[in-house]
């Protein structure tokens, strides 16, 4: 009877397979058996999607900017965990998520920026910690990035200018936040051929909407699902909107998708208006946050790399 292949002889394709079915901290001892075996696990196919969705920071929020403090046991434990899947990834990462309660430095963005030169997508939606600088050099680093969730930003025309300079393919934004006239100027000025923008869940002006549609005439896909929309009256009190009016569809009617719920039945405009427009994530489900009406923005499940049992092998004591 002949004798099967031994692991080291194994196709590469199918050990890839294999491999595709352990997480980080399962992968990190078996990429060190052999070339052929780390070859094998640094291989796109498994790196595609590095989702982070479960890694939270131990913080505290502050008065003071940036308005959290972070155990620097949490600090330690990112920088350990990025090392390790950017030492095995080898640069295939194309798509990076972080939870919204993970609180990177700049050292951080800076070591991920440099070992993931062929990112296209990146989740990230806390910045509290991150200085212009240091996301600057980032965006520089990452001439490949399409799509980018951002939370809000004082002075957003500073990112939307680099984007605009860095990354000639960049498509597709999301904002998760507040959304006003400064900000829709900005996307407007320096990022006219975007396809794609959501603001869902956020608190959004009804003069930055309407300046969006009046302005940006490659935008194809629209999502203000679920947001808190605010008009400014004669008397300089805000009211907020409840249902759009016809000039405003009108406009919007030009879109190949315009995604849009105001309705007082719907249980994520509820907790809209109960949060006051500003959506307290950590209230809900885990899962919450990860949801867009934009297909190509959904989050959808968590990844494998990072799952929970990773979650757990990498906890600090």
């Amino acid at each position: 009877m002949g004798m099967g292949k031994r692991w080291e002889d194994m196709d590469t394709d199918v050990l890839v397979k294999i491999f595709k079915e352990l997480n980080l901290v399962e992968l990190s001892p078996v990429s060190q058996v052999c070339r052929l075996w780390r070859l094998a696990c640094s291989d796109p196919l498994i790196w595609n999607t590095l989702d982070f969705g479960l890694l939270k920071s131990n913080y505290i929020q502050t008065r003071a900017s940036p308005f959290i403090w972070v155990d620097h046991r949490s600090d330690k434990r990112l920088a350990r965990i990025l090392r390790l899947a950017m030492a095995i990834s080898c640069g295939n990462v194309s798509c990076m998520i972080f939870h919204y309660n993970l609180y990177m430095k700049d050292e951080h963005l800076h070591y991920i920026s440099e070992r993931s030169p062929h990112l296209k997508r990146l989740v990230m939606p806390a910045w509290n910690r991150i200085t212009k600088l240091g996301i600057c050099q980032a965006i520089q680093r990452w001439e490949e990035l399409e799509s980018l969730t951002m939370p809000t930003i004082g002075h957003p025309p500073y990112i939307m200018e680099e984007i605009a300079r860095s990354c000639k393919n960049f498509a597709e934004l999301k904002v998760m936040g507040s959304f006003d006239d400064l900000f829709a100027s900005a996307i407007a000025t320096h990022l006219p051929k975007l396809k794609v923008l959501s603001l869902r869940c956020s608190k959004v002006t009804m003069s930055a909407l309407l300046w969006l549609l009046d302005n940006m005439v490659n935008l194809e896909i629209l999502n203000i699902s679920h947001c808190l929309l605010l008009e400014t009256v004669a008397t300089g009190r805000k009211q907020i909107i409840h249902e759009l009016d016809d000039q405003t569809l009108e406009k919007a009617s030009r879109l190949r998708e315009f995604h849009h719920c105001q309705n007082r039945s719907c249980l994520a405009c509820q907790r809209m208006m109960a949060d006051e427009g500003i959506m307290r994530w950590y209230r809900y489900e885990d899962w919450f946050w990860r949801r867009d009406e934009v297909r190509s923005l959904d989050l959808q499940d968590y990844g494998k790399l990072f799952d929970a049992e990773c979650e757990k092998l990498t906890a600090v004591d």
